[in-house]
């Protein structure tokens, strides 16, 4: 199965993206702040994967490291584009996105190439993960508007969909002995910690800019429920505990949890997009 480029507008509209989830405001700009994570992190995982791409000899992986670098750059555009709604809503997107930029720079520039490499393999296991929670369990994103959702789900989807194309470069390239075993699974931990609390220190930052949030009373209710979603219902974080940890066994493979039947929901998905841009012309 080879990932598919889909060039998908979901033309969302700037009064769905600043306060959306129906948890409340914690939620919303957490999710929100990984957004803002999404199009920097796209464009790295592009750089990692193409300096490995001429050593590539399989030519359907050589296909697939096409069409995943054609997806991640369809993620990053429509996620510039929710970035730049979350901007004209007030919050500081912008910003934000030149930390993470100044920080993913900070990595090409001190990481070795295969160092590179590891980081978006491990990332990608942790989003695939999150991405099919995304797609079974709808509390994820309780309270987006059609089109966001849209966006969300198709997103989860082609995460779905090449979810081992990087991990399959790597073996490709860099191998898959102690060395390279070490070096995954160390970037698997400093990876996780890093993103996790990269997108709470972002969270903190677009809560503190919306006006709307600095009621103490809201702002407590809506920690609370935060706390609750991640740990109590549906429990986020003890979710992703065992498909995370499946991660540093030494024969391990993405497509060991084969979900493809996920990727069943493409078709009723590329056509709710069609008819966002039918709307829209």
């Amino acid at each position: 199965m080879l990932p598919v480029r889909r060039n998908l507008h979901f033309n969302l509209n700037s009064s769905s993206v600043s306060d959306w989830h129906e948890q409340g405001p914690y939620l919303t700009q957490f999710i929100n702040a990984m957004s803002i994570f999404f199009p920097e992190g796209e464009r790295y995982f592009i750089h990692t994967v193409r300096q490995y791409a001429d050593r590539v000899t399989d030519p359907d992986l050589r296909k697939a490291v096409t069409a995943f670098i054609g997806q991640e750059a369809m993620h990053g555009r429509e996620h510039d584009e929710y970035n730049r709604l979350l901007t004209e809503a007030g919050l500081p997107a912008e910003q934000v996105e030149a930390h993470v930029a100044a920080f993913l720079n900070l990595l090409k520039e001190k990481l070795p190439p295969a160092a590179q490499l590891s980081v978006t393999i491990a990332q990608e296991h942790f989003t695939a993960i999150l991405s099919e929670l995304v797609l079974t369990d709808p509390r994820l994103i309780a309270g987006a508007d059609r089109r966001l959702s849209s966006l969300w789900r198709w997103h989860a989807l082609e995460e779905t969909e090449h979810k081992a194309v990087a991990f399959d470069v790597y073996e490709s390239v860099v191998g898959r002995g102690v060395r390279a075993y070490m070096l995954r699974t160390t970037s698997m931990v400093l990876t996780t910690a890093g993103f996790l609390g990269l997108v709470l220190f972002y969270q903190q930052r677009l809560l503190k800019a919306d006006d709307q949030r600095r009621r103490t009373d809201r702002q407590s209710r809506g920690l609370g429920r935060f706390v609750n979603f991640m740990f109590r219902s549906p429990a986020l974080l003890p979710r992703l505990a065992m498909p995370w940890l499946s991660y540093f066994r030494p024969g391990f493979h993405p497509w060991d949890h084969d979900n493809r039947y996920l990727l069943e929901q493409m078709s009723d998905l590329v056509a709710e997009a069609e008819g966002y841009r039918r709307e829209a012309a």
